[in-house]
């Protein structure tokens, strides 16, 4: 009887201590205590936000992938991936299933667990490609003695974006020069950004402005700015940003980011899928967004604060590393200078050596010299001209061309910038050269690549016999 009247003592000392701890946990809204191990470079920003891949509590293998398809599935669809994961749920691959199961990205890309992580969040051994192409030498003699960890090395292969890398692009572009015509180059910005005209109302003047007297006189420099810009040449008022009307709402001095959306729909929605706005995707669930809208809403309803560069793991500027980053720290929000976005805004805050060797870089001299007027629209380089890129779209009012604000899109593995980006200007062979030369990309392309990636090369020689 004592024994038991012990053992029910202790069990009921262990259930208290541990409802003690859990209450001081979750009062303390201390999230980081209950994470086994540090996220990778991809997820680290969404790492306390753990529904975001946790979608049940006790999900195997399918919730996990459900969730890592919400994230990259579009993406993956974009880029036509070679490696679908209806190829290895084909019966005729079975065998390769017990060696490698490649239907899960949790196979290869297994979070928290970063003293096995490797470039791209990969998790495996990098020659993992021996499970499925142990046959690779004897098909192409030009592979003979190549070892398996060399597979993912630029100019080669990508394991899902293998669009600028298939034989039969490199073929086709084997002999572009180095620098390609400048007709080429400017060909995107000579297309409109402007909204189609059944898109502005009327264009509005300073006299036009529906904020208060009071509020007008308050903030006499930013009606002399909205008078100038974009905004009010497309009909866009005070009210329209600062006081929904549909709503009866009061007037609200700083307007939540979910405002600029109502117009900017893309641009808000690629936003949130990059490093800059990933910590905001709560903003595209459509009933908080309303209330964003109305203003009938609280910090707590949102998954996560906005990023900041102190939260980063790239080097910033001491200076801006507190500051949060939304559509008004790129786009002053009554002054709307697209030249200063592109660039200067950048280097507010980035102070990596690629970004901080941009200013001796012939790319900069390109946009020095377009500014100034003496070279085409279009022709300089700025940051944004590759990481966050010009594309047309096709949208109810019309063929448009838009900024992709996903900076991540473009950039990893930085093959993907071959298509999309880098052959706007520059021939094949020279780009995957350039991309390949770490020394290259750091001091921002200022000179030539240090060696030969010969995968051009080995197609051509294939093509030939």
């Amino acid at each position: 009887m004592e024994k038991k009247l012990v053992w029910a003592v202790w069990s009921l000392s262990l259930l208290l201590l541990a409802g003690f701890y859990s209450y001081q946990l979750f009062a303390s809204q201390d999230k980081s205590v209950f994470i086994s191990g540090e996220a990778t470079h991809g997820h680290h920003q969404i790492e306390l936000a753990c529904g975001s891949c946790h979608t049940e509590a006790f999900g195997g293998q399918e919730v996990m992938q459900t969730a890592c398809m919400n994230c990259h599935g579009a993406e993956l669809a974009t880029v036509e991936d070679s490696h679908p994961q209806s190829k290895f749920s084909d019966p005729r691959n079975a065998d390769r299933l017990q060696k490698l199961d490649a239907r899960y990205c949790v196979t290869c890309h297994l979070e928290h667990q970063q003293e096995q992580t490797r470039a791209m969040g990969v998790t495996l051994a990098n020659d993992f490609c021996f499970h499925c192409h142990q046959d690779i030498a004897e098909d192409r003699p030009s592979h003979a003695g190549m070892e398996f960890d060399t597979c993912a090395s630029a100019g080669c292969h990508n394991y899902h974006d293998n669009k600028a890398l298939y034989e039969n692009f490199l073929v086709k572009y084997a002999h572009q020069p180095v620098l390609l015509e400048i007709a080429q180059i400017t060909e995107k910005a000579a297309l409109t950004e402007k909204y189609p005209a059944a898109m502005i109302s009327v264009l509005l003047t300073k006299k036009d402005a529906d904020a208060s007297a009071d509020i007008l006189e308050a903030n006499v420099g930013h009606h002399e700015q909205w008078a100038l810009d974009v905004h009010a040449k497309s009909g866009v008022n005070c009210s329209d940003c600062h006081q929904r009307s549909d709503n009866d709402v009061a007037w609200v001095d700083h307007p939540n980011p979910a405002t600029c959306g109502q117009c900017h729909e893309l641009e808000a929605k690629t936003f949130a899928q990059g490093k800059h706005g990933m910590r905001l995707a709560s903003l595209l669930n459509p009933d908080l967004k309303q209330r964003l809208l109305a203003n009938i809403w609280s910090d707590q309803e949102l998954l996560l604060s906005p990023m900041t560069p102190a939260q980063g793991r790239l080097p910033f500027k001491p200076e801006a590393s507190h500051q949060e980053l939304n559509c008004q720290s790129c786009h002053a929000a009554h002054d709307f200078d697209l030249e200063k976005a592109a660039a200067e805004s950048c280097l507010g805050c980035h102070n990596d050596e690629h970004s901080m060797a941009w200013k001796a870089s012939p790319h900069y001299q390109l946009w020095q010299k377009e500014q100034a007027g003496e070279a085409p629209v279009g022709s300089g380089v700025s940051c944004a001209t590759c990481h966050l890129p010009r594309e047309l779209h096709k949208t109810a009012q019309g063929e448009r061309v838009l900024v992709n604000h996903n900076q991540n899109a473009h950039l990893r593995p930085n093959e993907k910038m071959i298509r999309t980006v880098c052959q706007s200007c520059h021939g094949l062979s020279f780009v995957i050269d350039a991309l390949a030369d770490r020394q290259l990309i750091n001091n921002n392309f200022n000179g030539q690549p240090a060696f030969h990636i010969e995968s051009v090369d080995m197609a051509l020689q294939r093509e030939r016999r």
